[in-house]
């Protein structure tokens, strides 16, 4: 695979990165996929492109497609670019009981997108994720590493401004916390 021209991690974070790939035995580095996606994420923007996702391959000594197919799996990884507040919306069965429909509706209309999609400011991106195990506290949203629960149309009021507000760019940065 010819990376050439192709991204690359900062040396912090190429060190943590083979700090990663050293804990799994010979012949299991493929094992470090998802904390390495989460590295490159951070990275790379808040996003995984398909240079990002062939950069990780070539470290894990894997084929693309191995990437490609867990990065796409899991809703924490986002495969386009990204506002600086990606809300997630939880839509399975409890909190969709208890109004995350209306949650969403709410907040494409105040925004003026849809899920899925990012403001034109790039300030916040809206996505519909399952199950965030929060069932108990539901209808909820989460943004960055934040846990927003019992929503109300109110509650997100004050939760977008306080977005706007602050402007923190709420990716996880995996490459500046030591992973244990």
């Amino acid at each position: 695979m010819n990376n050439e021209n192709k991204l690359k991690f900062s040396d912090d974070a190429l060190a943590l990165a083979q700090r990663m790939i050293k804990r799994y035995p010979e012949g299991k580095q493929k094992s470090a996929l998802i904390p390495l996606l989460h590295v490159a994420q951070a990275e790379f923007g808040g996003w995984l492109s398909s240079d990002a996702m062939d950069y990780v391959a070539s470290l894990l000594d894997i084929t693309s497609i191995e990437v490609y197919e867990v990065a796409s799996f899991y809703s924490m990884f986002n495969l386009k670019p990204v506002g600086k507040c990606v809300i997630e919306v939880c839509h399975t069965g409890p909190c969709w009981l208890l109004g995350s429909d209306d949650i969403v509706k709410y907040i494409e209309k105040k925004l003026s997108i849809k899920a899925g999609q990012t403001t034109a400011d790039g300030m916040f991106t809206l996505k519909t994720v399952e199950c965030l195990a929060s069932c108990g506290t539901a209808p909820m949203m989460q943004i960055g590493e934040t846990y927003h629960e019992n929503l109300t149309l109110s509650k997100v009021d004050d939760i977008i401004h306080e977005c706007k507000a602050t402007v923190v760019d709420h990716v996880t940065h995996w490459s500046k916390k030591e992973i244990k």
